[in-house]
């Protein structure tokens, strides 16, 4: 991957689990013609890696050294939805349970594996653009991004989201699991000591858990005009 620019325009769309974020970002890079960093997958694939090797209950150093040797490449399929590979393997679907959810939320605390990343995260910055999404993307990874949003929902709303798409895809889970889940995803996430989930202090907030996605979509759009 070449050199990051720093003259390329950045979005970034920050924000807690199940906020819609990665659903957001896909949209607004398309309209924008802009590039696509899906920072979350970067962390599902370190512990797809772990548990592969297993390596789940490895030191940070170890975890580290996996998320350093990674070999990854995004692309989209024709019907205009993301693929995530590592190495010459197709791994999208499974960086979606919740057992790789859950074990990015942990792996992603390790300041040595955040650190591991860092660099990989930096080069998707290439012309014409980037809208990048996670956590820390407007705070740590791309602190002089045009423009940066804190997309989030309220608890009960992102786990009603969450439920409803594994129910679409015929998987049965508890709601009440998944609020818990996602209430203690947002507790390690906002309480660990390195990059934690918080808006930048020049991030515009927007909370999404009455909105459509068409609208929270078109209102970045237009915050994306306003800068042009």
């Amino acid at each position: 991957m070449t050199a990051p620019d720093p003259e390329v325009p950045v979005i970034t769309i920050d924000g807690p689990s199940g906020s819609g974020k990665g659903t957001i970002a896909r949209r607004v890079a398309e309209a924008l013609d802009m590039h696509l960093l899906d920072s979350g997958a970067l962390y599902r694939l370190v512990g797809l890696a772990a548990t592969r090797q297993g390596q789940v209950g490895a030191g940070e150093a170890e975890i580290a050294a996996i998320a350093a040797d990674m070999n990854v490449r995004f692309s989209m399929n024709d019907a205009g939805e993301e693929q995530v590979w590592l190495g010459s393997e197709e791994v999208s679907s499974e960086l979606r349970t919740e057992e790789c959810g859950l074990m990015a939320s942990r792996v992603a605390a390790l300041p040595a594996v955040r650190k591991a990343l860092l660099g990989l995260q930096k080069g998707f910055r290439r012309a014409p653009g980037l809208v990048a999404d996670g956590r820390d993307m407007g705070t740590t990874v791309f602190p002089d991004a045009r423009l940066k949003i804190f997309l989030t929902a309220s608890a009960e709303e992102r786990a009603r989201r969450r439920h409803k798409q594994l129910n679409d895809k015929g998987i049965d889970v508890s709601l009440a699991a998944l609020s818990r889940d996602i209430e203690d995803r947002d507790r390690r996430d906002s309480e660990r000591s390195v990059a934690p989930l918080r808006p930048a202090d020049d991030a515009r907030l927007l909370d999404s858990s009455n909105l459509t996605i068409e609208e929270v979509t078109q209102t970045i759009l237009d915050w994306a005009q306003e800068l042009d």
